[in-house]
């Protein structure tokens, strides 16, 4: 009866059958283990993953163009048809320049034009043509940025690789014999090496880009020793095949036609370079393809398979954490039951 009328102080300080009851450090560890991963999936895509798709500033590559066409032997003074073409196009980029350029991507590139008369060549000053150059592009948008001695001023939206994520769409394509910008159509998927990418051809029509001090003669105008003839360009067709995720050209193929023309003439009088087809040769082309699927890779795991496995796995230990917090806070405390029954 005391007992009963006056309680022990420990009767106040236990809890009842459904008291408060903390949760267990498994629960807990995976309802945080959910939550991070939620969090982390859109950071990986949003942010991770565009950061991840710039053009690199330690390249170091080389592509390598074949055919047949006429090209002007100065040895002989004329035209010579039916000659095995190689143009050699040499890509290095230039890290320090990269680094204080504040984001852009410094690409130095070397495209020499050779016969077999000229191959190989010991220095590249010995090619039939010889033209450095110096490109400069941000490293995201892949668009021209005018700085770090860039030569000559490029301008367009791809030259060398197109933008990440390549659209069903026109490009305004960068020429360099040009000097300007070609557009390039978008033609449809089309593969290389059973690698599929998008198709893009254009043309470019006979156009003056510059003079060249000659003898008379070259140009139909034999009595006069010297001329300032006129340089002139065509390209009977580009086509390029483009990945699709990293803007690389898988692919390419291009008909260059170089001439001389009198001053003020309107027709060629002499060829320097004529070719129909100019294509990558299955080295160049594999090597693409396989640079392609890496760097692809990396960017679809990055971009999208570790964001949605993330939500998938921090969606269920989210909720399996929050279950187990749930009943374990409703889960009897059996030593609060026994002293409940000892005070009675």
């Amino acid at each position: 009866m005391r007992s009963s009328a006056h309680p022990s102080p420990d009767h106040h300080l236990s809890p009842g059958p459904f008291g408060p009851h903390l949760p267990s450090p498994l629960s807990l560890i995976l309802l945080g283990l959910g939550t991070f991963l939620l969090v982390l999936a859109p950071l990986l895509a949003r942010y991770v993953e565009p950061r991840a798709a710039v053009n690199p500033v330690d390249i170091d590559t080389t592509a390598v163009y074949t055919g047949t066409g006429s090209v002007f032997d100065v040895g002989r003074v004329r035209t010579v048809p039916d000659q095995r073409i190689t143009i050699t196009q040499r890509v290095r980029g230039d890290v320090a320049a990269s680094e204080r350029s504040g984001g852009a991507a410094v690409w130095d590139v070397v495209t020499t034009v050779d016969t077999d008369d000229s191959l190989p060549a010991a220095d590249p000053h010995d090619a039939l043509d010889f033209a450095p150059h110096r490109w400069v592009s941000d490293r995201r948008t892949n668009r021209p940025v005018h700085c770090c001695g860039e030569q000559p001023r490029i301008t367009g939206e791809a030259y060398l690789k197109f933008p990440f994520d390549v659209q069903k769409r026109s490009y305004r394509w960068w020429d360099n014999t040009l000097g300007a910008p070609v557009t390039l159509r978008y033609r449809g998927p089309a593969k290389a090496d059973g690698f599929e990418g998008y198709r893009f051809t254009g043309t470019v029509p006979a156009t003056r880009t510059g003079t060249r001090l000659v003898p008379g003669r070259l140009v139909d105008e034999p009595d006069r020793p010297q001329v300032v003839a006129e340089e002139w360009y065509a390209n009977h067709g580009i086509e390029l095949v483009v990945d699709r995720v990293t803007g690389r050209v898988l692919h390419a193929q291009t008909g260059p036609r170089r001439t001389l023309r009198a001053p003020g003439a309107n027709r060629d009088a002499a060829v320097l370079l004529d070719s129909r087809k100019l294509a990558f040769t299955p080295a160049t082309r594999q090597a693409a393809v396989e640079q392609a699927e890496r760097d692809g890779r990396q960017l679809r795991l990055v971009g999208r398979t570790l964001p949605i496995g993330a939500a998938a796995v921090g969606s269920v230990c989210a909720v399996v954490g929050a279950v187990l917090v749930i009943r374990g806070r409703r889960r009897p405390d059996s030593s609060g039951s026994s002293a409940a029954l000892r005070t009675i």
